[in-house]
């Protein structure tokens, strides 16, 4: 795997790339958001995250990978503008397939995925939120967007019944979502995540349409603030 170091504005960013690596090539990306316990101003903390570890250990593995990092003290709610942005820059990029643009996150970060989601669901072909959840009365902006999001059922910090909730929410408003629960896991849901290679064949069986028209129920001012 070679990683670069860079940064995004006010965010340092770890970028992954596939063994091969060809800048002439286009590739998938995934973007990665990560949880808590990666904050801070250290991309090689987030290097060691467990999803490079896991997944860049894996022979073929296609993608290339960019991870932002979230400070001390923040959530990625407090990045969302900055986030869009770097999905923009991502879409600039010459070794790019934009139509293979995923985003997978765990806990802070499968929160993160979720509202990323929904705030530009044209972006995304498809995502992976794990251990997480979200504003599920705006899912029906997902309904062009297939999603496979992973939970613990013993899970104590993030309740199993928040992916439930954003799963059946997104479904009742026309999307394409299912979950995935670990019977014997508690919060760590994203080990097993990762070292799943059907996770990212059925990413890799989505390209984003992009469609034109995307359902959001919530544009009144007056009624919903």
């Amino acid at each position: 795997m070679k990683t670069e170091f860079s940064k995004f504005e006010e965010l340092s960013l770890v970028t992954a790339y596939p063994d091969g690596y060809e800048a002439n090539k286009k590739y998938p990306v995934l973007l990665f958001l990560h949880g808590s316990g990666s904050r801070g101003t250290d991309p090689e903390k987030l290097a060691n995250n467990p999803f490079f570890k896991i997944t860049y250990a894996r022979e073929g593995f296609p993608f290339i990978s960019i991870a932002p990092q979230a400070h001390v003290n923040t959530t990625w709610y407090d990045f969302m503008p900055t986030l869009k942005r770097l999905v923009a820059s991502i879409y600039k990029r010459d070794d790019v397939d934009t139509e293979r643009v995923y985003a997978i996150g765990a806990s802070m970060g499968g929160y993160g995925s979720w509202q990323l989601a929904m705030s530009i669901p044209d972006a995304f072909a498809a995502i992976v939120p794990i251990c997480g959840g979200g504003m599920a009365w705006n899912t029906g902006r997902l309904a062009n967007v297939p999603v496979w999001a992973f939970h613990g059922a013993k899970d104590g910090c993030v309740l199993c019944a928040e992916s439930e909730r954003m799963v059946a929410e997104t479904n009742r408003r026309g999307g394409c979502a299912k979950l995935t629960v670990y019977p014997e896991n508690g919060h760590d849901a994203w080990t097993d995540t990762y070292n799943n290679p059907e996770v990212f064949e059925w990413l890799l069986s989505h390209k984003n349409q992009n469609a034109a028209k995307l359902q959001d129920e919530f544009t009144d001012s007056v009624i919903y603030g």
